[in-house]
């Protein structure tokens, strides 16, 4: 059972998971703005994945999901994500990270708690997350790892944070078997417009400028969503119960750096018509609230323990990252809808242009 299985990362993981396996999946989805069933239609009709529109919050719903399907794990990918929305509007993000999750563990407990034998023994719930919740970092501080200890900054990160405090001790507490992932800033295909490089992307072909936050030198480490799912797939085939996995992409970079290497991808692959650079589109604004300065990822435990290391560099991932928005403009022009440009307008419109 794979929850939030039509957004961005988990339409990646069941489509992944499907190329490698022919196990089948139930997909529950509620189909918020970010959740968008064309991500699956290479697999409409395929009898191996079967899509419930729902909430992780309707108990009643996902208790009779798992009496009926009866799966051997859960990977739960349903969250809020965006920072900037948290900032905006947080409470969607307390009542899906928090208490979605909280309803959503209570379910799974009362389903595995009436299970018995090698079915009980092999069920794992997953919970994915990420690397916010760890704070920020300095420019010389080590990178996350597992012990480092919780200081969120923002809504969502304080949100998901709480989401992996509850799902610790739900296996503490009652022995429920889960895995936690915490993963660093994904990129690729069917990722919606919001974030960073889709964003800079779809502004990029559009002649409209690409808005980098404060001086554009807030470090992050990029993993290829197809390595992220890979990751997963391997913590739930042989992750320690009860254990916390960091999941990165060994790809350290500074916003500004990022934006730099699409806009030259994008040089090379469709180039403007005036002959200039995607990089005279570049516009500093004024940074967002709270901005984390800087995460990195270590690795090292899930190399140790599960032989798992990223197969894309950030050059290769990016490569395929433009190439497919480049060949599916009809998925980006479907998800770029009035609210879309509306959710725009409020975020960036406001944010003054920062001259340098």
């Amino acid at each position: 059972m794979v929850t939030g299985s039509s957004g961005f990362i988990g339409s990646n993981f069941v489509l992944d998971w499907l190329r490698c396996s022919d196990e089948p999946i139930v997909g529950l989805d509620a189909l918020t703005y970010a959740g968008n069933p064309e991500n699956l239609a290479s697999i409409q009709g395929d009898s191996r994945y079967t899509l419930v529109r729902g909430d992780i919050s309707d108990t009643n719903l996902v208790a009779d999901l798992l009496l009926r399907y009866a799966p051997r794990a859960i990977v739960n990918f349903a969250a809020e994500s965006h920072v900037d929305r948290s900032i905006h509007g947080p409470e969607d993000f307390i009542q899906t990270n928090i208490v979605g999750t909280f309803r959503l563990l209570e379910c799974t407990r009362a389903y595995w708690s009436g299970i018995h034998g090698d079915q009980k023994a092999s069920f794992r719930f997953t919970h994915v997350s990420t690397d916010e919740v760890y704070g920020s970092l300095g420019p010389t501080d080590l990178p996350f790892s597992e012990l480092r200890r919780y200081e969120p900054n923002s809504p969502y990160s304080a949100s998901k944070a709480a989401s992996d405090h509850l799902v610790r001790a739900y296996h503490h507490t009652y022995g429920l078997p889960i895995l936690t992932t915490n993963c660093s800033n994904n990129y690729g295909a069917f990722q919606f417009p919001e974030k960073l490089i889709p964003l800079m992307i779809h502004n990029a072909l559009a002649g409209k400028p690409l808005p980098v936050y404060g001086d554009g030198k807030n470090v992050r480490d990029w993993i290829y969503v197809c390595d992220h799912c890979d990751a997963i797939r391997r913590v739930l085939e042989a992750g320690r119960v009860g254990e916390t996995y960091n999941i990165g992409g060994c790809s350290e970079m500074k916003n500004i750096e990022v934006v730099h290497a699409l806009c030259d991808a994008l040089d090379a692959a469709r180039p403007r018509a005036d002959g200039s650079s995607y990089r005279t589109l570049i516009s500093f604004v004024r940074d967002r609230p709270g901005h984390d300065r800087r995460y990195a990822i270590d690795n090292s435990k899930i190399e140790r323990e599960l032989g798992w290391t990223p197969k894309e560099s950030f050059a290769t991932g990016l490569a395929k990252t433009v190439r497919w928005y480049l060949d599916n403009p009809a998925w980006v022009s479907h998800v770029t809808s009035g609210a879309y440009r509306q959710w725009v307008s409020t975020n960036y419109g406001t944010r003054p242009e920062v001259v340098r």
